[in-house]
């Protein structure tokens, strides 16, 4: 299929506009006029800085209208990549997560074309990479889909059916100053235990369950020391990677008990996510199958240890959701992040290929 625009250009302009968490405005205004110009209907950004584009049903007297969303996120996390082609690889911060999928659906969409039945709303979500998920907590309010696709990496063959719950903790550790002489563990020293306990649990929970997706996956993510002359302190912040069967208040109860490894101690947990896991037969699922064997692909199922705005939005809008997009996962956040244009461009078509078979679904 000849594609009336530049969809690598269009990409290549997204990664151009620099987009961290809570600065995604000028990317916001590049997408939706993007958007205006490949022949969206509508697109503008919302209240919460959402970039949106929205295609709607050509027949609107012919009966209901039913929504798909098509949720991927414009921020991205800190670290500069120069935007570049080599050896057909696009390099470049957000190439894999997450503003390839959400150019895969922008594009995607404009290739499908209008829908009879359907209106068909691209949404490029603010904060994902915060723990505050501004742009899909705003997304939930306004909007009831009756299926969900997500933009996340997950090779342009599979989809992503699962993702982990989350917390994060940061604690504080104190103490009374003492000479470095006495027998007593300092601030530091009652932080690493406590750590250290932490670990140990989660290896308990996590003996007789071999499947990452399964297991309780806690992280130290900093830890600085310090004094005032009188007090010590230790803080650090841990995360969490939740099981299904493990909720965040679950995890808080399992670490209550290990406090008392410290004199003084004080939690602050925050940035709470459930994990979710979706269902394999569904309409959506058996379309998006179809479209990438359509594409000369062997489609599979993934579950992720990591979170998306699909822990968000799925326990709202409760319909058919899956995540999907271009890219290796394994290189979200580094400094080597890159896409293959050739992927890129077969999940187009295997969005175009899943819009154009709405009719099918019941």
């Amino acid at each position: 299929m000849t594609i009336p625009f530049d969809a690598t250009a269009l990409l290549i302009g997204l990664l151009e506009q620099a987009s961290l968490s809570r600065q995604e405005q000028a990317a916001a205004v590049y997408l939706t006029d993007q958007m205006r110009a490949i022949g969206y209907d509508h697109a503008f950004i919302d209240a919460a800085g959402n970039a949106v584009g929205i295609i709607d049903n050509p027949t609107p007297d012919s009966g209901p209208t039913r929504d798909v969303v098509l949720l991927g996120h414009i921020d991205t996390v800190p670290g500069l990549i120069p935007v570049r082609i080599e050896d057909g690889l696009l390099y470049g911060r957000g190439a894999v997560d997450a503003k390839g999928p959400l150019a895969t659906f922008t594009v995607g969409a404009a290739l499908a074309g209008p829908q009879p039945g359907w209106r068909i709303i691209v949404i490029g979500a603010v904060e994902e990479e915060a723990s505050t998920s501004k742009g899909a907590r705003f997304a939930v309010t306004q909007y009831q889909p009756t299926l969900c696709m997500i933009g996340e990496p997950s090779s342009w063959d599979r989809l992503t059916l699962g993702y982990k719950g989350r917390v994060l903790l940061d604690c504080r550790v104190q103490r009374p100053m003492a000479h470095t002489a006495r027998a007593e563990a300092n601030a530091a020293e009652q932080a690493v235990a406590f750590w250290n306990a932490i670990r140990a649990n989660a290896d308990a929970y996590n003996a007789e369950k071999p499947r990452a997706f399964d297991q309780i996956m806690p992280s130290l993510r900093s830890i600085r020391s310090g004094d005032d002359g009188f007090t010590e302190s230790t803080d650090m912040t841990i995360g969490f990677r939740l099981p299904l069967e493990v909720p965040p208040a679950q995890i808080k109860a399992r670490v209550a008990p290990l406090t008392t490894l410290a004199e003084q101690i004080t939690l602050n947990w925050r940035g709470e996510e459930i994990a979710h896991r979706a269902e394999k037969n569904t309409p959506l699922a058996r379309i998006c199958l179809n479209a990438i064997r359509d594409a000369g692909g062997t489609p599979s199922f993934v579950y992720k240890t990591g979170t998306s705005d699909m822990n968000v939005v799925a326990p709202v809008w409760n319909c058919p959701i899956l995540a999907y997009g271009p890219g290796d996962s394994a290189l979200d956040h580094t400094a080597s992040e890159h896409l293959p244009l050739a992927d890129y461009a077969r999940a187009q078509q295997v969005i175009a290929t899943a819009l154009r078979s709405l009719h099918t679904v019941p």
